[in-house]
């Protein structure tokens, strides 16, 4: 079975070079190099999302926020922190996704309470136990996001996102799509993102040479 790198070295130069892969290793960048491109990645980044949520009639429609908060700490390692394992594809598009999923579904089920105002006192708890699943959650899947805790906790804290109901999920998907569509173009200009898209590549085995005596 190809490894991800065997797979990605099989497609042609101008498509595998915007997925990340480098026959050899990139050799790093200038500071000021990395200062540029973080802040032109992060400000595209964040205004392609916004652009799509405050601009189309149907998610304005909706009562989509132009932004939801987690992602301005995820282009800080989506666009700033590249390399980090946390930073990658996986974790980026399922940390979040779980998290949303799992903020909804808590949250719901506290708000199964006999009255409103009993819910919203409990808001509170809602919010710490949907972060600290999602965190376990993260952790099994191997796809730890930190903002994405923040996903998880704010059904039960914004009202806003709270009344999207279950269509806080695609909405998460779509905003880390996007954020992600980014940064395959502007990470690779100078940079190279993802070091990888499922899992870590394993470190070539290094075997010891043999030592030679003298009679």
């Amino acid at each position: 079975m190809l490894s991800e790198q065997e797979f990605l070295s099989r497609l042609p130069p101008f498509l595998s070079h915007w997925l990340g892969y480098r026959a050899n290793a990139p050799k790093p960048r200038p500071k000021y190099l990395v200062y540029l491109w973080s802040f032109l990645a992060s400000f595209c980044g964040l205004c392609v999302v916004q652009a799509i949520f405050n601009y189309s009639s149907y998610f304005v429609g909706r009562g989509v926020p132009g932004l939801i908060a987690s992602y301005g700490a995820s282009a800080v390692l989506v666009y700033g922190a590249i390399e980090s394992p946390l930073a990658q594809p996986r974790p980026l598009i399922f940390g979040h996704f779980f998290s949303a999923l799992i903020g909804i579904c808590v949250t719901k089920l506290f708000s199964l309470m006999p009255d409103e105002e009993k819910f919203n006192s409990l808001r509170w708890l809602a919010a710490s136990l949907s972060s600290a699943i999602a965190i376990v959650v993260m952790q099994i899947t191997e796809t730890t996001h930190p903002p994405a805790g923040a996903t998880a906790l704010l059904p039960a804290v914004d009202e806003v996102v709270w009344n999207l109901s279950w269509y806080y999920l695609p909405v998460v998907l779509l905003s880390s799509t996007m954020v992600l569509a980014v940064a395959l173009v502007l990470n690779n200009i100078q940079r190279r993102y993802p070091t990888f898209w499922i899992s870590p590549p394993k470190p070539k085995s290094v075997l010891p040479q043999a030592t030679t005596t003298t009679k």
